[in-house]
């Protein structure tokens, strides 16, 4: 019968011999003539060493998970080749991303639709389901009113406006981006920004705000205000899923885009 010592050491010999750590052969007993005896080469048996368990844990645990460091400085070389991309290898690397766990669940990933060269940049959180299967930001019904609110200050999608969102991908049951997943795709958004050179965004509801400002301020608070991200102006306003819920912030809405229109004017106009 075999012993759970036995059962152990065998165990311990597998894994190891998996993380390429072996092999390693047990040392034979000395004759009393000081010569080692002559074990039968069948019965050499290849075992690990005798390792706490604790201790084999802590062992497979170095071996296996990488150090923050190395997380930080992947991601690091990560995002300084995304801000090397041109616009056509920008979306290339956006459609063929696995940077997060987004990308199991996506059916496409939207890069974002309008003018490469607009002066008006709007910000959203993520797509939803019919983005994510066409892989067009805003096109159900928050899409919808989205338009009607750009030409209700004489704006059209895809003619001096280009719409992009904080993620890339859908996150499942249209919840909110984690962090995690909005720090995977923000060098594509700052990309995205430095190509673009908008000259005024927008950003739609609280994901949007908390990500383009680095801050966790109400809504409420933001709006009416001018802001910056990376020496560019911000106007911060409702999703327009959020309107669609909750239609006594339209008025408030109506505002902020009169607000981004006076704004954009000045930005314009001669010094």
């Amino acid at each position: 019968m075999i012993s759970n010592n036995d059962r152990r050491r065998v165990r311990r010999g597998e894994i190891l011999k998996e993380l390429g750590l072996t092999p390693v052969w047990r040392v034979r007993e000395c004759t009393e003539d000081g010569n080692p005896s002559r074990t039968p080469e069948s019965a050499q048996v290849m075992v690990a060493p005798v390792v706490a368990p604790s201790e084999f844990e802590e062992q497979v645990e170095q071996v296996c998970v990488p150090s923050a460091n190395a997380t930080e400085d992947v991601a690091e070389k990560r995002r300084a080749m995304i801000l090397r991309m041109e616009w056509d290898q920008l979306k290339e690397s956006v459609e063929g991303c696995v940077a997060c766990r987004l990308c199991s669940s996506r059916t496409r990933t939207v890069f974002g639709v309008g003018d490469p060269n607009a002066d008006w940049l709007y910000v959203g959180e993520g797509p939803g389901a019919q983005e994510d299967a066409l892989g067009e930001p805003f096109v159900g019904q928050a899409g919808k009113l989205l338009d009607n609110m750009l030409m209700a200050i004489g704006l059209k999608r895809g003619r001096d406006v280009f719409i992009a969102n904080i993620v890339k991908c859908r996150p499942p049951g249209n919840r909110e981006p984690s962090d995690d997943e909005a720090q995977c795709c923000e060098p594509y958004l700052a990309r995205q920004i430095e190509l673009i050179k908008p000259r005024l965004i927008v950003a739609l509801g609280k994901t949007a705000a908390r990500n383009l400002l680095n801050t966790d301020a109400s809504i409420g608070s933001l709006r009416g205000k001018l802001h910056q991200h990376e020496g560019i102006p911000v106007i911060v306003t409702y999703h327009p899923a959020y309107l669609l819920r909750t239609l006594v912030a339209k008025a408030k809405a109506w505002e902020d885009l009169c607000f981004a229109q006076r704004t954009m004017q000045a930005l314009k106009a001669p010094e």
